[in-house]
């Protein structure tokens, strides 16, 4: 018998930026994850508050990975390659040269991360404006997004960074820039980060009135006048250098990016559920909500028509799936947070020398003993004494409050292993239940929401996604493929190559 030869598999790369590492994978034509690595990252915090980060620290951490991924790979099988990251404000100068964020100079850290809150008293100002442009961030701008952040630039580093910034970009505009020496920004990153409209552009109006008329007199030059579709491919794809720098072949094409938690609810929230008797079966995809779980939390939800939802960003038109309009709540540090408050705690130590005892995680052991010691009760029911009020890093959704702060009430003089395990399971529960305060805005402002999409690190956690289930009462659904941010970063380097029509076909 004679058997037709089969075509060669084609592969895309994905690159998502974190907050703390940079991750890679290969991924084929059937959006499997072949193989993938990670790689961590530079965080500076000069100040409370204040976060940064290296651009060149990062696009190093991205040749590291991406090289990992393909080695041993037919280098004509790789046909694309797609970026997400944090939306990170990244300044260079005119020739491209990083130019320091920071009172010190240093140079190096050009990245005013996005968790950054210096510029509280910036974004205030911008507020009582009232400006229309307001009313598709939910109403109240945040400090977490980029406007704010530029003008603190402008008021605080004047003569060392402002006056000779060539160009702001969004961290992922950045990376297709360095992939492709295109300056062309993302519709994702301009309209979810800097006020852009999908069917009006910049307002200049609203940068006149907040001071920053300068970036209108260079015609947007300086944070894009050149604006490309999620997956609409850049340019003339990889130049020489950065396909020497990441090990891929020159001129395969580079897609325009998307923030990471897009690239996550992109990754997830089409997947295919049919026989497993979901409420969202048969049901549009308006019906479901892809939720980002990582250092923060994002919430996203689509609809076919804008629904203005107080205190949540929106309505973002074709920001993450073409044609629809996007809602994002979030939950400014959640991961960050349950770190925090385990490795804060005075058992702590106890807890990594049991688990290392036990080959592990910290988290694996803390659920394991919080089975121990719950008997016959529902582990929910544990902390019926001790409550968490979880924004410690302010309130991202729906309150907007970036000045709140985080409380626990009912803490006692125990200090042991016990303690820590409940108020982790303290923590996870506060965080589940802002989750259910943004579902619950939502639907009362319009959306139709029955099923919870998860992804990111954090749904790797068992009690993390029971307890998410159990607070909001929605059933939760897991993607079989767990690297759901690269699967999306991935369909946007194949959306680019052309060998699929569009992202909703990749997806």
């Amino acid at each position: 018998m004679h058997s037709r030869k089969q075509a060669p598999v084609k592969y895309y790369v994905g690159i998502d930026v974190g907050s703390a590492s940079v991750r890679a994978a290969l991924v084929d034509e059937f959006g499997t994850v072949v193989t993938h690595a990670d790689q961590p990252i530079q965080i500076w915090e000069p100040q409370p508050d204040h976060y940064e980060q290296s651009s060149a620290d990062i696009w190093a951490a991205c040749c590291l990975v991406t090289k990992k991924v393909v080695c041993g790979v037919d280098a004509s099988q790789i046909r694309g390659v797609g970026f997400d990251a944090t939306c990170s404000l990244v300044v260079v100068d005119k020739k491209f040269q990083p130019l320091a964020v920071n009172c010190e100079g240093q140079n190096y850290r050009n990245v005013i991360m996005w968790m950054d809150h210096r510029a509280v008293s910036q974004v205030e100002r911008i507020n009582a404006t009232q400006h229309r442009v307001l009313s598709y961030v939910g109403g109240v701008m945040s400090v977490e997004m980029q406007p704010p952040k530029l003008l603190w630039i402008k008021e605080n580093l004047q003569e060392s960074c402002w006056e000779k910034a060539g160009y702001f970009f969004d961290l992922p505009d950045f990376l297709s820039w360095k992939a492709t020496g295109v300056t062309a920004r993302s519709l994702c990153t301009v309209v979810c980060k800097w006020t852009y409209t999908s069917d009006g552009g910049w307002d200049d109006s609203f940068w006149k009135m907040i001071g920053l008329e300068d970036l209108v007199k260079d015609k947007y030059e300086k944070i894009g006048n050149h604006v490309l579709s999620p997956g609409e491919p850049v340019g003339k794809g990889l130049m020489p250098e950065a396909a020497k720098d990441l090990g891929l072949p020159e001129g395969i094409a580079v897609a325009a990016s998307l923030i990471d938690a897009h690239a996550g609810g992109l990754g997830v929230i089409g997947a295919d559920v049919k026989g497993h008797n979901l409420p969202c079966e048969n049901q549009p995809i308006t019906s479901r909500v892809a939720m980002i779980c990582g250092t923060s939390s994002c919430h996203m939800g689509v609809s076919e028509t804008p629904i203005f939802v107080p205190g949540v960003w929106g309505p973002y038109f074709s920001a993450m799936v073409p044609g629809l309009w996007l809602n994002e709540g979030g939950q400014s540090a959640t991961g960050k947070l349950i770190d925090h408050v385990v490795r804060g705690h005075v058992a702590f130590p106890e807890l990594q020398s049991k688990a290392a005892a036990s080959a592990c995680s910290i988290y694996t052991y803390l659920n394991s003993h919080l089975d121990l010691i719950k008997k016959s009760l529902p582990v929910g029911f544990l902390t019926v004494d001790l409550h968490v009020w979880p924004d410690f890093h302010g309130n991202r959704s729906p309150l907007t409050d970036l000045t709140l702060k985080g409380m626990v009430v009912g803490l006692t003089l125990s200090r042991g292993l016990d303690e820590l395990a409940l108020i982790y399971l303290a923590t996870i529960q506060a965080i589940a239940l802002g989750t259910r305060h943004i579902l619950e805005t939502m639907k009362a402002a319009g959306h139709h929401i029955d099923t919870l999409f998860l992804c990111g690190g954090l749904s790797k956690n068992p009690l993390f996604v029971q307890m998410h289930a159990d607070i909001t009462g929605k059933p939760v659904v897991l993607s079989k493929e767990v690297e759901s941010v690269l699967v999306g970063a991935a369909v946007l380097g194949a959306c680019a190559s052309r060998d699929f029509a569009s992202i909703q076909v990749c997806s």
